[in-house]
């Protein structure tokens, strides 16, 4: 297990009781990992020593290696005990360190000595055995001095200093968990993102759908650049964010930015940044979207909208990873991956001018292109039940069910504004229902009960089919009128609803609901039949 020793070395509340234990009793703290490895710089001619002594063993050739040996002494010690705390003599004869093990999750990970120190009842005699020791290996002639200068401890100091070191190796352990647990809640969230934008959360079980979750999964992985191509509505954002999160850079930013939202200067700045006083109101330096997302994604969003002098400032970023901020002279470097969207045809835009083939070309290096909702009808059951509960939750009402007659009518809508107008129309359902349970047909937008009236009334006056009795009610008429298209529809298709629902402009799931009402599934009347 691996700690960060120049962190908790950092920590306040050690570099607080460092401080008091320097202060008090003339001694410095020394960190080890569990191998032994000092942790602290001492050999810097900066540090600052507490211990005289200490000092200038450290600054001999030997110093550390004197050092690592009580280390070692300690760390041997606490393998063989439970102890957390060791009192001992080191390599100085009469000198006393008292160290503390670092324990993460019951396991020693390394300890933490405090040194030099001295018992109070040391007598002359053996002050002098430790000046001529020190003498002998070369330590300064004033040893005595040195000596000198060493506290005395009793042992009510020595009890208050066994307290404040494990302090310190507490601290170490708090901080450890900390960090852990922010790992944990890092990961957790970026586990949430990922789920939230995982493929399948795009919803839709249709083959167009598929055939784009496939896409998704094998460039993931890619740090090509993407263009991501659809009508409004189609959920081009929620594909940029899925590749990102399952990306590589998951870790780093995603960042969007409308193209289509910002005057020409104001994308300039909003992209690349600006420096003070390069225009009038910027009183400060800004980032740009490209430096705040260095390292991770930038999603920009109808890129078929910028000006053509804009296309050359993106071309240079993606041809060399550069870019100038606003008013500055020095261009920075930048490590982004591009996500471009447009619902504009860029290859008529192309031909006539309008947009930079070059650029184009980078950023299409990949290609993903959104069916909207109409070229996969078969989905929208699946969004509507998905959108139902989403907005029920929100809400915090009870779950509502469609009414036969508002899924009729919702299915056979062909939705021009794609999966957002979809979402907006069942969150509106929900709360004009209020405390109603079934959603019923009459609450729906008129646009949509327009529609189906008028594409009914078209069907009829355009129809030329015989057998409808026309002297009765209009709803009567028109029943009958699905009635035969949809079995003679059925005849001619084999019974293949899929080939019928596209010929006859509705979704499979409405089809397939009609063919129930009316009873006119081939199949299921045999087996009722028991042939």
């Amino acid at each position: 297990m691996l700690l960060d020793w120049k962190a908790i070395k950092e920590l306040h509340v050690n570099k607080k009781m460092e401080e008091i234990m320097g202060t008090w009793f003339s001694l410095d703290l020394v960190y080890a990992d569990k191998k032994g490895k000092v942790q602290n710089d001492f050999q810097n001619k900066a540090y600052h020593f507490y211990s005289p002594l200490f000092k200038a063993q450290m600054s001999k050739p030997f110093g550390l290696e004197w050092l690592e040996q009580d280390v070692e002494k300690a760390l041997n010690y606490f393998k063989h005990h439970e102890d957390h705390v060791y009192e001992f003599e080191t390599y100085f004869p009469h000198v006393h360190g008292v160290a503390t093990k670092v324990l993460i999750d019951d396991e020693m990970v390394g300890t933490v000595i405090a040194y030099p120190v001295l018992k109070a009842e040391l007598g002359a005699k053996e002050l002098k055995e430790l000046s001529k020791f020190m003498s002998d290996n070369g330590l300064p002639e004033d040893s005595e001095e040195l000596v000198k200068k060493l506290q005395k401890l009793n042992d009510e100091s020595f009890s208050y200093l066994k307290e404040m070191i494990e302090i310190v190796s507490e601290e170490a352990k708090t901080y450890h968990e900390e960090i852990i647990k922010r790992e944990d809640r890092i990961s957790e969230l970026n586990s949430e993102l990922s789920n939230k934008y995982r493929y399948h959360n795009l919803i839709g079980k249709s083959k167009k759908m598929q055939q784009v979750y496939n896409l998704l999964a094998k460039i993931s992985s890619s740090e090509s650049s993407i263009l991501v191509q659809g009508q409004n509505g189609t959920g081009k954002e929620l594909v940029a964010k899925a590749i990102h999160y399952n990306s590589p850079r998951k870790d780093a930013v995603f960042m969007a930015v409308n193209c289509s939202a910002f005057n020409d200067n104001l994308l300039d700045s909003e992209l690349f940044g600006h420096v003070k006083g390069s225009f009038t109101g910027a009183i400060k330096d800004k980032k740009g979207v490209f430096e705040t997302a260095n390292g991770g994604t930038l999603f920009l969003d109808e890129i078929g909208d910028t000006s053509l002098s804009m296309q050359v400032k993106l071309l240079r970023v993606l041809q060399e990873s550069t870019f100038l901020p606003v008013g500055a002279t020095v261009p920075k470097k930048v490590n982004v991956r591009i996500i471009a969207a447009t619902n504009k045809p860029l290859k008529e835009m192309i031909a006539k001018g309008e947009f930079r083939e070059d650029l184009y070309y980078r950023i299409n290096v990949i290609n993903v292109t959104l069916p909207s909702l109409k070229e996969r009808s078969e989905d929208i059951p699946l969004l509507m039940d998905y959108f139902l509960q989403k907005r029920c939750q929100e809400a915090g009402v009870p779950l509502k069910t469609f009414a036969k007659k508002t899924l009729e009518k919702l299915l056979d809508y062909h939705w021009p504004g794609n999966v957002r107008e979809l979402e907006n129309e069942i969150e509106r359902l929900v709360v004009i229902a209020g405390d109603d349970k079934s959603i019923t047909p009459d609450i729906l937008s008129p646009r949509i009960l327009e529609a189906s009236e008028s594409g009914r009334a078209q069907s009829v006056g355009g129809s030329g089919i015989k057998g409808i009795d026309t002297s009765g009610s209009l709803k009567q008429a028109l029943e009958e009128l699905e009635i035969i298209m949809i079995r003679e529809g059925l005849k001619r298709c084999g019974y293949n609803k899929s080939k019928l629902s596209k010929e006859l402009g509705i979704s499979r799931a409405g089809l397939i609901m009609k063919v129930d009402k009316y009873g006119l599934d081939k199949r299921a009347q045999k087996k009722a039949a028991g042939e």
